[in-house]
């Protein structure tokens, strides 16, 4: 693997782990990245490169999962409230 994207996988590891609240979208965001490519990177690559650093960003990324559609929900609501 090239240096530059072990670099990328570490620095979004650590990125996720440091924004807890951050979501794949908004990290790619931050990276100037496709979302696959995070998500590729998180539970691909880095799983070959660093077990244990992977299984920290899959409990950050597992709350946010189950946290999703709270999210959503309150997205909706401002949306309306917005057009009154």
């Amino acid at each position: 693997m090239k240096d530059y994207i072990e670099e990328r996988v570490i620095s979004i590891a650590n990125y996720i782990i440091e924004h807890g609240s951050t979501t794949v979208r908004q990290t790619a965001k931050d990276f100037g990245v496709s979302k696959s490519t995070v998500h590729k990177d998180v539970t691909e690559r880095l799983e070959n490169m660093k077990p244990s650093l992977a299984k920290e960003v899959r409990r950050v990324l597992d709350v946010n999962k189950s946290e999703r559609h709270i999210r959503g929900g309150m997205a909706t609501k401002e949306k309306y409230l917005h057009q009154r």
